[in-house]
This record gives structure tokens, sequence and C-alpha cells, in this order.
């Protein structure tokens, strides 16, 4: 039975078909090849990052537990997506449900702007040690940590159910067919059918939210960080400070930068198939960039890695 649906005046549709990377024919394979290889390395990344600082007592600090929690984000994130999409590359067309679809956005938005949170906690986690080191201990106690975690997760998934809420209350009456390989929100909201205006408006309000909240944040803490980075007399100590946030940093820049692009744009700069490969960005590149880039500029994780990798934590575990 073919997965295309005979198109009628019905207010809703029981379904919608993937398009994906049909367009790229015989290359597809080539993608799905590469993009397998991508997606295990992120998800096995992420996943040895969660175990190595859950086995090793010296990672047993907010800072590395926030890290920890963004690698579950990550990796909850991309499992919502990636297989999918491969499967997709494989079999050509594929189809999901009104339901799945609202689902799969949900979920997929919720890890997203948990992430967001996350960034957040994680900056102002930076502050807190840099500009009250001799509390940093009894302030960002564990209790404090757990509620932050919280919030993040909690926050992420109430902006999610209000975009998918926005999108999802239209009636779909066109085209059943989304140019992209998981519902993302632009290519769904364009599928709508009717005035669209302010479900349009709703969403940038929501992103806004969302991505301004949690960067100003980042902003204030690394504007609080700055000024005591440069209170220190030692360049040592100032290099030494800044090496903290640099892994942090670079991650923000990262994923920001993608969500600001991809969210924060007028619906006429709307390119469906080339924001389905700059959707590839954020969905598979970015999720195994966080982990290289902890890996590469944080001397402890280095510490950590290697002495997994010589079998010290694994083998006592």
């Amino acid at each position: 039975m073919s997965l295309r649906m005979e198109q009628t005046n019905a207010t809703f549709w029981k379904g919608f078909v993937f398009l994906g990377f049909s367009s790229f024919g015989e290359l597809q394979l080539l993608l799905f090849a590469l993009f397998l290889s991508l997606y295990l390395v992120t998800l096995t990344s992420n996943v040895f990052i969660i175990v190595v600082i859950r086995l090793d007592s010296h990672l047993h600090a907010p800072m590395y537990l926030f890290l920890s929690f963004l690698a579950f984000s990550e990796t909850c994130y991309t499992l919502g997506i990636i297989p999918r999409m491969l499967s997709g590359l494989v079999r050509g067309e594929q189809g999901i449900s009104f339901v799945g679809c609202a689902v799969q956005m949900f979920f997929s938005a919720s890890w997203a702007c948990t992430n967001c949170f996350l960034l957040a906690v994680m900056g102002f986690d930076r502050y807190v040690a840099i500009c009250t080191p001799l509390h940093y201990a009894s302030r960002m106690n564990l209790t404090l940590c757990a509620q932050l975690v919280g919030t993040s997760f909690l926050s992420g998934s109430l902006f999610s159910l209000g975009m998918t809420l926005v999108i999802f209350h239209l009636p779909f009456c066109s085209s059943h067919e989304i140019q992209h390989f998981f519902c993302d929100t632009p290519p769904v909201l364009s599928l709508a059918c009717g005035d669209t205006g302010l479900s349009e408006l709703g969403i940038l309000i929501l992103s806004l939210l969302v991505l301004l909240a949690s960067f100003s944040l980042i902003a204030v803490s690394y504007s609080y960080i700055l000024a005591a980075i440069l209170r220190l007399s030692s360049t040592e100590g100032r290099k030494k400070a800044f090496s903290t946030c640099a892994s942090h940093l670079t991650v923000v820049v990262v994923h920001y930068g993608c969500a600001s692009f991809m969210y924060l744009r007028p619906k006429a700069s709307y390119s469906l198939q080339r924001d389905q490969l700059i959707a590839v960005t954020y969905t598979v590149v970015t999720p195994l960039l966080n982990p290289i880039i902890y890996s590469l500029r944080n001397r402890a994780v280095q510490t950590a890695l290697r002495n997994a990798f010589q079998g010290g934590l694994l083998g006592k575990g």
C-alpha cells in the first residue's frame, strides 16, 4: 500500500509523508553510511562521557554533573530523529501519523529547549566557581544542582508543549508531504492551510523567550566572569580561569548560532531544501561536537577518558 494518501478537502490529515533526501537519488546510500557513522560516534561519545563521569570520583563536581545531563539530553534528542532519518534514506519516503508527528515535534523541541537551559545553568556554575570560589562548594550543593537540572527539563517541556500546540491546532488541508526528515517546526507549519500569521508569531515569541532568557543568563554570567578574570594580577591565573570556560563558550556559540539561524528568521527567508541541509548541522553535527569539544579542551575529562580507555575505570565497573 502506498504511503501517499489520496488528497481531499478534509480538515486534518491522518498522517504525513517525509520526503527526506529523496531528491538525492543514488547519493542516499552514501549519505546513509556517512550519517550512520557520525551517529554511532555521537551516541558512543555521549554515553561514554555519562559513564565516565558517573564512575570517576574526580568528576563528581557540579560542572561535570551538568555536562553529563547535557550529554544525556543530546542523546535523547538524536534518538528521536536520526534512526528514522536513517531508515528513510534506505527505504525512501516514510510515513508518520498525525499524532506521531506531534509527539516527535514535542520531544525534539523539548530536548532542544532543555539544552539551552542546561547551557545557561552551566554558565551560572562557572560564574559561581570563578567569582565566588570560596563559597562554591556550599552554594552549588547537590540540592541546588538537582533543582537547576529539574527546572531545565521542566521548562524545556513546557515551552515545547506550547510550540507543539500552536502548530497542531491548525488544520492541515493542503499537501501532506513534509520536505524534511523529521517533524521540525518550519516544514510542518508550511503545510497548514488558512492564515498562519498568529501561529508564526506565537512560535517566534516562544523561540525568543527560550533563546533570549537562556542566553541572557549566559551573557550576564560571563560579564561577571570577565570582570573577575581581568581583576586577576597573574597572567597564568587569567589563562587558567578562562580555560575552564573555553569548552562551554565554544558549545554555546555553536548551539545558539544554529538555533538562532533556524528559528529567529522571517518566514520569507525559509528555503525547505536548504534548511533541511542546515538541520543536519544541529541534529547530527552539533551533538557530536559537544563531547569532542569537552574531551579536547578539558584536562580532567581527558584524564578520565584516558584512564577508562586503559581499563582503569571500566575494569573496576
